[in-house]
C-alpha cells in the first residue's frame, strides 16, 4: 500500500501533461509498461538465477541487445526499419565490448556468465548504449534537416548524446548517490568498497554510451537519405 504513494509525483506529471495536451497518453503507457515489465521480470529472474546456465543468460542478453535497438529509434521512428541494423550493431558492439571488459577483465567472474552479475551489470550497459544512440540519432537528423553539414551535425549529435551520462558523472556525490551504491551502502558494505564500484559502473556507462554512439554516428553516413530533410 505505501508503494502506491511513489505513484503521486508520476500521476501529476500526467494531469499537468493531459492540461497541456502534451501527450499525456504516452507518459501513462509508458508507466504501466514500467510495472507490467518490472513484475514480470521478476520473475523471470528468478528462473534464471536458479536455471545458472550460459545459454539462458545468452538468451537474456541477446533480447537485451534486440529491445533496446528497436526502442532507441524511437526518436526517429519513420527511419526505424532502415537504421536498425546499424544500431543493432552499435548498441551490441559498444555495450557488449564493455560487458565483456568489466565482467571478465575487472570481476573475473567464475563462472564467465553468473547471472546475478552478469545480467543486471548488462541492463545498465544497454540502457546506456540505448539511451545514447536514441538522443544522438534524433539531434544528428535535427541538424541535417536544418542543412548543417554532416561532420558538424555528428559532433553536435555525439555531445546531446552524451549529457545524460555527463551530467550523472558531474553529479554524483554532489547531488545524487546513485542507486548501485546506495543498495550497497544499505546492505552493509563500506562506503569506501561501494565508491569502487561505482567508479567502475559510472566508467562502464560512460565508456558504452560513448562507443555505441560513436559507432552509430559513423554507420549512418552510408545511408543515401542521410543529409536528406526527414519527412515527419
Amino acid at each position: 500500500m505505501h508503494l502506491a504513494l511513489a505513484a503521486i509525483p508520476a500521476l501529476l506529471v500526467l494531469v499537468v501533461l493531459w492540461k497541456w495536451r502534451a501527450d499525456a497518453a504516452q507518459g501513462f503507457i509508458a508507466l504501466a509498461r514500467m510495472v507490467a515489465q518490472l513484475l514480470l521480470i521478476g520473475y523471470v529472474l528468478v528462473y534464471i538465477f536458479e536455471a545458472d546456465t550460459p545459454f539462458i543468460v545468452l538468451g537474456v542478453l541477446t533480447v537485451m541487445v534486440i529491445a533496446a535497438s528497436w526502442i532507441a529509434l524511437r526518436t526517429v521512428s519513420q527511419l526505424r526499419g532502415a537504421l536498425y541494423p546499424s544500431v543493432f550493431v552499435s548498441v551490441l558492439a559498444g555495450g557488449g565490448l564493455t560487458l565483456a571488459l568489466v565482467t571478465q577483465g575487472v570481476l573475473v567472474l567464475d563462472p564467465w556468465y553468473e547471472p546475478r552479475v552478469v545480467v543486471p551489470l548488462a541492463g545498465m550497459i544497454f540502457a546506456a548504449s540505448m539511451n545514447a544512440v536514441s538522443i544522438g540519432a534524433e539531434r544528428l537528423f535535427a541538424e541535417l534537416d536544418r542543412g548543417v553539414a554532416f561532420e558538424d551535425a555528428r559532433r553536435i549529435a555525439m555531445q546531446a548524446g552524451l549529457i545524460p551520462i555527463t551530467n550523472s558523472l558531474l553529479a554524483v556525490g554532489l547531488v545524487s548517490l546513485p542507486g548501485f551504491m546506495t543498495g550497497q551502502i544499505l546492505s552493509g558494505v563500506s562506503p569506501l568498497i561501494a565508491v569502487r564500484y561505482q567508479v567502475m559502473v559510472m566508467c562502464m556507462v560512460f565508456g558504452a554510451s560513448g562507443l555505441s554512439a560513436a559507432m552509430f554516428l559513423t554507420l549512418v553516413r552510408r545511408y543515401p537519405f542521410v543529409g536528406a530533410p526527414v519527412e515527419a
